[in-house]
C-alpha cells in the first residue's frame, strides 16, 4: 500500500516539505523542528533553518555559500546528492546512557535559505530513506508571491495556540462566573454569559479569538469528524477546525471577532447549532 504524506510549511511560510503522514511534530528547541513516528520509532528527523539577511549582496547563493563551506571546513563532511540537491554530510556516532546512535546530519542549501537535517537512528538501524525522502521535498517559499491558501496537519505553535486560548477562557470563567469550564455543549451558555459581561470592543481582538477557539474545542469535543489543521493564507498562519477533509472549514476568528470588528453581536449557541445543521446536511 502506498505511503501517504503530509505537508510541514515552516511557521514564517520560509519552506515547506512532506513527511510520513504516520509521524508527527515534537517539541524541540528553538527555530527546531523535530519529526518521528511515535507508534513505531524509526528515527528522529530535526531540521533547523536560516534565511541570509536579504540586503546582503549575494544573499540568494547563501544556501550553497554553507554548503561549500562545511565540505571545506569539516574534514568529516563530505559530498551527497539527496534528490537534486547537493549536500555537505557527516555521520557520527552517540552514546546515550546505556544505548548508542548514529546521527545523521545533512547540510542543505536552496537560495537564501541553509538547511540542517538530521536523523538520529538506533546503531544497528542503517535506512535513512525516510530522511533523504524529506530532505529531497524541501522548497524554498518566494516571500514576495502570492500562494493559494493551504491546510496542513496543526502545528505545533497551533496547538499552543489553542491551549492557550482555551486555558484563558476556562480561568476566565472560572474567576467570574465561579463555574468550572470543560470544554463541553453545556459550556456554550457559559460562554454566551462571558462575552456578554466582557462588552467586547474593537481593542479585545485576542479575547474574542480566544472565545472563538473555546467554541470550536467544543465542537472538536462533542463531534466526531472535526480534526484542528493549521491554515497558510498570506500573513495568516492560524488553527481552524476541518469536518472529515471537506470544505467545512472552521474560523475560531470568525466565530466572535468578525461580528466584534462589524459592531455586530454573538449568539455562539445560535452558531454552534449552525454548523452542526451544516454538517448534516
Amino acid at each position: 500500500m502506498t505511503q501517504k504524506n503530509n505537508k510541514f510549511i515552516s511557521p514564517g511560510a520560509w519552506f515547506s516539505m512532506i513527511y510520513p503522514s504516520d509521524w508527527n511534530e515534537f517539541e524541540d528547541g528553538e527555530g527546531s523542528f523535530l519529526f518521528y513516528n511515535p507508534d513505531k520509532w524509526t528515527g528522529n528527523f530535526r531540521i533547523s533553518a536560516y534565511k541570509a539577511d536579504p540586503n546582503l549582496p549575494n544573499s540568494k547563493m547563501y544556501g550553497q555559500e554553507s554548503v561549500s563551506q562545511e565540505l571545506a571546513e569539516n574534514p568529516s563532511a563530505t559530498v551527497a546528492k539527496v534528490g537534486d540537491l547537493k549536500c555537505a554530510y557527516t555521520k557520527t556516532v552517540l552514546k546515550e546512557n546505556e544505548s548508542s546512535y548514529v546521527v545523521h546530519l545533512w547540510i542543505v542549501g536552496i537560495d537564501d535559505i541553509t538547511f540542517e537535517c538530521s536523523f538520529t537512528l538506533p546503531l544497528d538501524k542503517t535506512s535513512v530513506k525516510e530522511a533523504e525522502d524529506i530532505i529531497a521535498s524541501l522548497k524554498v517559499r518566494d516571500l514576495d508571491k502570492k500562494y493559494p491558501a493551504e491546510l496542513i496537519p496543526v502545528r505545533l505553535i497551533e496547538i499552543h495556540q489553542i491551549n492557550e486560548g482555551f486555558e484563558w477562557v476556562a480561568l476566565t470563567v472560572k474567576t467570574t462566573l465561579k463555574k468550572d469550564f470543560k470544554g463541553v455543549e453545556d459550556d456554550l451558555s457559559k460562554l454566551q454569559e462571558m462575552i456578554e459581561k466582557d462588552s467586547l470592543g474593537k481593542k479585545q481582538k485576542a479575547n474574542s479569538i480566544a472565545y472563538g477557539i473555546a467554541i470550536c474545542v467544543i465542537l472538536a469535543n462533542e463531534i466526531d469528524g472535526f480534526a484542528w489543521k493549521t491554515l497558510i493564507d498570506g500573513n495568516r498562519e492560524v488553527p481552524v477546525l476541518q469536518y472529515k477533509d471537506s470544505e467545512t472549514v472552521i474560523d475560531p476568528m470568525k466565530f466572535v471577532w468578525s461580528k466584534v470588528k462589524r459592531g455586530e453581536s454573538c449568539n455562539v449557541i445560535t452558531e454552534y447549532v449552525r454548523i452542526i445543521e451544516e454538517i448534516g446536511k
